[in-house]
């Protein structure tokens, strides 16, 4: 027996009728519907409010434009690296690289503050600090490197040019601009260095772009996928850690936990590698400035950023401290045993 319909009532044929009016009064104007955010059906009957759940607002489509393009990239070109063969080095070091708090994005005005800071500068300052880095510990001789990403990589995270918790921000560039040029410095920098050594890269969620930074960490690892010699920890766990022979290094943002508390949290959630070792380090970031602390049984030391004041910095007088791209040399037996410094 064939289903039948219910009929509509006379003041719910109404409405649809009202509502075919608006998909033809859309039509004659070349309007399309998913432009129409809101609008009234009204009847003789009755008066009914809609919202267009098909509307999409300009940032909404940016985001769809950016996501379909590195999409198509990553598809259209993921690079099959070969496998590099390394010469046995004489010496047992891990080199640490952490380019910490470079805010791609952040805009400072030298009008202002006494010193400039944009999106270029801040891709000069990376790559030259991983250069002078590299140059400074060719002698020691280096079989493995760790590669810290993150940690307020992108000074924004949204299209109101505010951190992911709404805080506005002085910016330089389009947001999406900021996230491919991080991407291609990201791509750069891990290039580079997987011809010196294999590369662990350990990405850290951070409080200027919690989500972006996320996105970027996961579209670097994918861009890598092929890549024998690169491995990755780019999940979102809060704080990371990695063993070294005899060295257990952790690393957090520095927004979260108290740093009193890290250490415990250090031995709790990574318990397997505390007891395996005898020389451990939390690496911070967030602070801007070098802090140093030993604790019983932990090291915990903060990183210096590359990047500038800012007009609210520089107005609350948090200026001045060196501008750096940091590194470590950890000897697999004796722990840290060289702290490198690219001061601009």
């Amino acid at each position: 027996m064939a289903e039948t319909r219910p009929r509509l009532s006379t003041k719910e044929f109404e409405i649809v009728q009202e509502y075919r009016a608006i998909l033809k009064a859309c039509n004659e104007n070349d309007v399309n519907i998913k432009d129409v955010r809101h609008g009234w059906l009204k009847s003789k009957g009755a008066s009914l409010a809609f919202t267009n759940k098909h509307f999409e607002t300009k940032e909404a489509q940016e985001f769809d434009i950016l996501k379909n393009q590195i999409l198509d990239e990553v598809k259209g070109y993921a690079p099959k690296y070969k496998p590099f063969k390394y010469e046995k080095s004489k010496c047992d070091h891990l080199l640490l690289i952490d380019p910490a708090d470079v805010h791609v994005g952040k805009l400072c005005r030298s009008f202002e503050t006494g010193e400039e800071y944009n999106q270029q500068i801040a891709v000069q300052r990376v790559k030259e600090g991983v250069n002078g880095i590299l140059n400074k510990t060719i002698h020691f001789g280096v079989d493995q490197i760790l590669f810290i990403i993150g940690n307020d990589i992108l000074h924004t995270d949204n299209p109101k040019n505010s951190t992911t918790s709404g805080t506005h921000q002085d910016t330089d560039g389009m947001w999406y601009d900021n996230f491919m040029i991080a991407k291609k410095l990201y791509i750069d920098a891990i290039e580079q260095l997987m011809q010196i050594g294999p590369v662990c890269v350990i990405y850290n969620p951070s409080n200027h772009d919690y989500t972006h930074g996320f996105f970027l960490a996961q579209l670097i690892e994918a861009h890598f996928r092929n890549a024998e010699n690169v491995i990755f920890q780019a999940d979102l766990s809060h704080r990371k850690a990695f063993r070294y022979y005899n060295n257990l290094i952790g690393t957090t943002h520095g927004d979260g936990a108290k740093e009193s508390n890290l250490p415990l949290l250090l031995a709790q959630e990574f318990s397997n590698f505390w007891a395996a070792t005898e020389h451990r380090y939390i690496y911070t970031h967030h602070v801007h400035h070098k802090m140093s602390k030993d604790y019983i049984g932990v090291t915990i030391e903060s990183l210096r950023s590359p990047s500038g004041a800012d007009s609210w910095h520089h107005r609350n007088g948090f200026q001045h401290a060196p501008k750096a791209i940091e590194g470590y040399i950890h000897h697999k037996d004796h722990g840290q045993i060289a702290r490198i410094t690219h001061l601009f």
